[in-house]
């Protein structure tokens, strides 16, 4: 990793947008602060595509784009996307109705497996609002010693599911999308409707990744320009790619941070 001042002027000027993560990445322990959101609006004027790539479910992603100056949104680590048509609001996903409810049956028995293997674990208090995976709280609201959810990724791989582990939250799923797949899914989208065609060899080099945590992974080695806030720092051991960049701050500062720095090299030079 780089520090953050050692971006160069060409690799900024080169961007069409920023896909990005929430939970202590552009959040400061799930807030929204106002420096890390005017941030957006300055990305913006400048000319940037904004694309949310989070955890978080579909229900938050929906009404962040409502009302966020946001062009698409990527929900559950990459399994639901969002975009633009128009004034409305549309929710993309590849799986049927009936496909997805026979998932969620079958996710809630591993729930409950992996609740007798860990029998203090918790769902996250916005479960409810999710279609694609289920959600334990080890972070946000609730401290899960690293061991344990060590244990938590081994039993959910032995009963078939997938999982992802953020700073706050472990996730099971029966997708096989990741932030990188569909994070460069929504990008390739955008250049398309924009005119700029739909390679997504293209949409990886003309968006940059910013992130913080072990779901952020495929991202960091999906996408050719990334970045790290601070707080990246205790999940780089188990990167296989690390952020090529970092800030100096830690979460929606360090957001502002990369922000400030790429408008910075944008506006300069002839």
């Amino acid at each position: 990793m780089r520090p953050l001042h050692t971006l160069e002027r060409e690799a900024a000027r080169s961007l069409r947008g920023i896909v990005f993560d929430l939970d202590d990445t552009f959040l400061d322990h799930g807030r929204l602060t106002e420096e890390a959101y005017a941030s957006l609006f300055r990305l913006r004027e400048a000319g940037l595509l904004l694309v949310a790539c989070t955890g978080r479910p579909a229900g938050w992603v929906d009404l962040m784009m409502r009302q966020w100056p946001l062009d698409a949104g990527v929900a559950e680590n990459g399994a639901l996307r969002f975009a633009r048509r128009g004034a409305e609001v549309v929710r993309i996903d590849s799986v049927s109705p009936d496909v997805r409810k026979a998932r969620r049956e079958r996710l809630s028995r591993v729930a409950d497996a992996l609740h007798e293997e860990l029998p203090g674990l918790t769902r996250t208090d916005d479960d409810w609002a999710r279609v694609s995976d289920v959600t334990f709280d080890i972070g946000e609201h609730v401290k899960v010693p690293a061991a344990d959810v060590d244990r938590l990724v081994k039993k959910s791989f032995h009963l078939g599911t997938r999982s992802f582990v953020s700073s706050i939250h472990f996730h099971i799923t029966l997708d096989a999308a990741d932030k990188a797949s569909g994070g460069i899914a929504a990008c390739a989208a955008l250049l398309s409707s924009s005119g700029g065609g739909a390679d997504p060899t293209v949409a990886r080099s003309r968006f940059a990744f910013i992130g913080d945590s072990g779901n952020d992974a495929a991202a960091f080695a999906g996408f050719d320009l990334t970045f790290g806030v601070a707080n990246v720092a205790p999940f780089v051991p188990r990167l296989s790619i690390p952020p090529r960049f970092v800030a100096s701050k830690e979460r929606g500062a360090g957001f502002r941070e990369i922000a400030d720095k790429l408008l910075e090299l944008r506006r300069s030079g002839p």
